[in-house]
C-alpha cells in the first residue's frame, strides 16, 4: 500500500513538472515573438538613427630635403687635411653643420673617386681622394649622393667599385653608377617619414674615359631611351617623388643652355618631379613649374640647373661661391598626393684661410659671417668681409628670391 502511495505522488510531480515546462515555454516563444515583432515593426515612437563611424583623418607628412653641390677635393683640400696620421675634413663642415644634419634627408654630387691609398691620392684631371672623406661626409649628415659625372672613371672600372663600396661601408646611398646591371635596374628608394622617393643619376659623360661595352651597366649616361628606362623602373615601385640629379651644361657658364631645357621639359613630362642639376661649377638659375601632364592633370616640379662646387680647390670667379638648397615637401593626408611647398636658400662660400698652416678651409655661411662682422665680431677681414659681399650678391642675382 504504503508503494502504491509513493509511487502515485511520483507520477503526480512528475506530470506537474510537464505541464510548468509546456506552459513557461509557451511564455517564453511568446516573449521572444514580442521582441522580434517589436524590432522588425515600427511603431508610432520609433525614429530613423544614423550610424556614425569616426574615421580619424590622416595627417599631412611634411619633411625638409637639403641640397649641396659638387663635392670635389684637390691636392690642396687633402693635404690640408692631413694631421700628420690620418685625413680629417670634419673641420670644413663645421659651420654650416647643422643646416645638413637637421635636415630629413640630404643630398649631394660626389665629383671624385676612393680608389684606395694604395691607387696612389691624386688631383685634377684624374681624381683620386683619400676615402676617410666619405665617412666625415657621413656624419655631416649626407644620406645620399650622386655619383654619375665626368670623373667618376677618372681610377678606371675598379675605382668605380672601389668608390662605391666605401661608400656603402660608410652607410652613404648613391645613385648613377653600378656595379652589375641588376644595380642599375635597381631604382633607389628611400622612405623619409612615410614620403618614398625615387633617386636617379646621369652623366653627359666620362672625359673621354671609355666605357667597356661589356660593362655599359656602369654609369647611367645621358640618352633619352635610358632615362625613359629608368623613369619607367622607378615608377614601378610607386614612389610619391621621383628626383633626378642631371650632370649636365657647360662648365663656368652662368645660365642653362638649350640642351639643358629640352631634357628638363623630358624628365618633367614623363614623372620627374625634382631635378638636380651638377657640372658647371658655378651656379645657375632655378625655377618651379606647374607640370600639365597629358591626361590634363597637373603637379609641381622644381628644376635648380647648377648646384655650382660645394667644395673645392677651385679659384676660377664663382666657383668659390654655392647654396645649401632647401626644398620644402608635403605628402597631404587625405589625397596622398606630394607638393613642393617652398624652396629656399642658403648662400654658402669656400673659405680658405691663407694665415693659417693647416685647416684652411672652411665652407662658410655668408649671411652669418657678415651679421657677425657687422655686430662688431671681426673674425674675419674686412677683405674678406668685402669678398662676401660680391659673393652674395652674385648668388642672389643669379638664384632670385625663395620660390613659394
Amino acid at each position: 500500500m504504503r508503494k502504491k502511495i509513493l509511487l502515485f505522488i511520483s507520477i503526480a510531480i512528475f506530470a506537474m513538472l510537464i505541464l510548468f515546462g509546456i506552459e513557461h515555454f509557451s511564455s517564453l516563444n511568446k516573449k521572444t515573438q514580442e521582441i522580434s515583432s517589436s524590432e522588425t515593426q515600427p511603431t508610432e515612437n520609433t525614429k530613423d538613427t544614423e550610424l556614425v563611424i569616426d574615421i580619424p583623418k590622416k595627417e599631412d607628412i611634411t619633411i625638409n630635403m637639403s641640397v649641396i653641390g659638387d663635392i670635389m677635393c684637390h691636392n690642396s683640400q687633402y693635404q690640408d687635411a692631413f694631421n700628420g696620421s690620418t685625413y680629417d675634413f670634419s673641420y670644413v663642415f663645421s659651420d654650416i653643420k647643422d643646416y645638413i644634419s637637421n635636415a630629413d634627408i640630404a643630398i649631394g654630387n660626389l665629383e671624385t673617386t676612393f680608389a684606395g691609398a694604395e691607387r696612389g691620392y691624386s688631383n685634377y684631371p684624374t681624381f683620386n681622394t683619400p676615402e676617410q672623406l666619405a665617412y666625415n661626409l657621413k656624419d655631416f649628415g649626407i644620406d645620399v649622393v650622386s655619383t654619375a659625372n665626368n670623373h667618376c672613371m677618372d681610377t678606371g672600372y675598379k675605382g668605380l667599385v672601389s668608390t662605391l663600396n666605401y661608400l656603402d661601408d660608410a652607410g652613404i646611398s648613391h645613385t648613377g653608377t653600378s656595379r652589375s646591371s641588376e644595380e642599375q635596374n635597381t631604382v633607389l628608394i628611400k622612405d623619409v617619414n612615410g614620403i618614398k622617393i625615387a633617386f636617379l643619376s646621369f652623366t653627359y659623360g666620362t672625359n673621354g674615359i671609355p666605357v667597356s661595352s661589356q660593362r655599359d651597366y656602369s654609369i647611367n649616361l645621358i640618352s633619352d631611351d635610358l632615362i625613359l628606362n629608368q623613369l619607367a623602373l622607378a615608377k614601378e615601385q610607386n614612389p610619391d617623388l621621383i628626383c633626378v640629379s642631371m650632370h649636365w651644361g657647360i662648365e663656368y657658364q652662368n645660365t642653362q643652355n638649350k640642351e639643358q631645357e629640352r631634357l628638363a621639359d623630358l624628365l618633367f613630362q614623363n614623372g620627374t618631379d625634382i631635378i638636380l642639376g651638377s657640372h658647371p661649377h658655378v651656379l645657375q638659375p632655378m625655377e618651379k613649374r606647374t607640370i600639365t601632364l597629358d591626361d590634363g592633370s597637373t603637379k609641381d616640379g622644381f628644376v635648380i640647373y647648377s648646384l655650382g662646387n660645394f667644395m673645392s680647390g677651385q679659384t676660377k670667379e664663382r666657383t668659390r661661391n654655392s647654396i645649401i638648397l632647401n626644398i620644402e615637401l608635403t605628402k597631404n593626408g587625405e589625397t596622398d598626393k606630394t607638393s613642393i611647398e617652398k624652396v629656399t636658400y642658403t648662400p654658402i662660400y669656400m673659405y680658405k684661410n691663407t694665415s693659417k698652416n693647416k685647416q684652411k678651409y672652411l665652407v662658410m655661411d655668408i649671411e652669418k659671417a657678415l651679421n657677425n662682422y657687422n655686430s662688431g665680431n671681426h673674425i674675419i677681414s674686412s677683405n674678406t668681409y668685402s669678398t662676401l659681399q660680391t659673393e652674395l650678391t652674385r648668388i642672389k642675382n643669379t638664384m632670385g628670391e625663395n620660390l613659394d
